[in-house]
């Protein structure tokens, strides 16, 4: 469809960005019944077949349950998808005091989750959304301008493709901002955002190594540099195990490593994993991102709804961004069906009160103690040192402890004894 045919199509909500949260979300409406049109930058071409950013994302029950519901889980390749069975917490380097042990056990299912490059993800929401009914796609598309009035949301936007060409108008009974955490959309909507700029940068990147993973992810806290260890399914050409090396450090010290050759970095990563994978070789490019979390000050007002990291954009050391995406999918589909059922105004704010404050009650200690492990695990100083030991030691004794944290990954409390055998 056409630009022009789009913008004399009526819609029922426009969602501004085409990221796996904000294409999930037009999936899911449009599957409701709901007419969605969803504006983005990028070319459909590039959102058909993104390119590998070097991000693994561990998905949850609940998210995968989201994702089979949508139709975009049956999408992926069999190597797309990998197992995370086990996840162990290690204070300082490798071994040298025991590690947080979480697992699945008594939770009645057999893993903690999945992992799935981001890269796949993205391909996938694409791929649901553009063959759904009732969802529009406007790509090559520069939102320039955003506004909320009592009857309606409105937007213009430019054709990258012809800039000369006057602005398109699109109305809507309700507005999505989903444009990353930095977005342009929320800012123009009059909704600010606490930033936390952790000073730091990650790099990611894939190894292969000599021996296996067993599906056990390792989270490696040291006081300059981080290092995470995500199993991957085996290479493709010769099945040889493969991980997901993710490494926080400062900005100065990050690009010291990007620098480095390629045998010089994975010697790295496997001296600080202890030869725990026996010898690494990297695969690919290494990628780095700055670490800057994000919480918008509402997550919805009159016309107008926050979705995705436009929303929270969460450190990624717990690994609950995208999850916290997808449960603001089924929460914004849930609200506005509802509304839609019993003859409300799906854009009216007392309608959009009931998804931003389950989102939060949801986001906001998860946001929180993300930051807060974050702060407690790169401080060097004697008394957060002790506190990291107490804290982990504590977990490992108290199984109510990591029941909380298994229940987040699995969607089901874990029926383990009260008391450490």
């Amino acid at each position: 469809m056409t630009t022009q045919d789009v913008s004399s199509q009526r819609s029922d909500v426009l969602i501004v960005g085409a990221g796996p949260a904000g294409l999930s979300l037009a999936a899911s409406l449009a599957q409701a019944g709901m007419q969605v049109t969803v504006l983005e930058q990028q070319p459909a071409s590039t959102l058909a077949a993104p390119p590998a950013d070097g991000r693994e994302i561990a998905l949850t029950h609940p998210s995968v349950g989201t994702l089979q519901r949508i139709g975009s889980w049956q999408r992926l390749a069999a190597h797309e998808v990998g197992l995370l069975r086990e996840a162990q917490v290690h204070d300082g380097p490798v071994g040298q005091r025991g590690a947080m042990q979480l697992h699945a056990g008594g939770s009645g299912v057999q893993h903690l989750g999945w992992i799935v490059p981001n890269h796949a993800l993205r391909r996938t929401a694409y791929e649901v959304a553009a063959h759904t009914p009732g969802v529009r796609l406007v790509t090559e598309a520069r939102v320039t301008r955003v506004a909320v009035t009592p009857a309606h949301a409105e937007l213009e936007y430019t054709d990258t493709r012809n800039l000369d060409a006057a602005p398109l108008r699109l109305q809507a009974p309700l507005l999505v901002a989903a444009d990353s955490r930095f977005s342009a959309t929320r800012r123009q909507l009059g909704i600010g955002a606490a930033m936390h700029d952790f000073g730091r940068t990650v790099i990611v990147c894939r190894l292969r190594h000599e021996l296996p993973h067993h599906e056990v992810a390792h989270e490696c806290f040291g006081y300059e540099q981080t290092l995470a260890i995500l199993p991957l399914p085996g290479d493709l050409v010769d099945g040889a195990p493969m991980c997901s090396a993710v490494v926080t450090t400062g900005a100065a010290h990050a690009q010291e490593l990007l620098a480095l050759p390629p045998e010089a970095f994975a010697a790295r990563v496997q001296a600080q994993f202890k030869d725990r994978l026996g010898a690494m070789r990297l695969v690919g490019e290494r990628h780095a991102y700055p670490l800057v979390a994000v919480y918008a000050h509402r997550f919805a007002a009159a016309r107008c709804a926050l979705l995705g990291d436009a929303a929270v954009g969460m450190h990624p050391v717990t690994a609950h961004g995208f999850n916290l995406g997808l449960a603001g999918v089924d929460s914004l589909t849930r609200t506005l069906t509802q509304a839609r059922e019993r003859g409300a105004d799906i854009g009216a704010a007392s309608v959009l009160e009931g998804y931003a404050r389950g989102h939060h009650r949801h986001a906001w200690p998860l946001y929180q103690g993300t930051n807060a492990i974050v702060r407690l695990y790169t401080d060097d100083r004697p008394l957060p040192r002790l506190l990291r030991q107490v804290v982990l030691a504590g977990a490992n004794r108290l199984p109510p402890l990591k029941g909380a944290i298994v229940s987040q990954l699995t969607g089901r409390r874990p029926a383990w004894p009260s008391a450490a055998p």
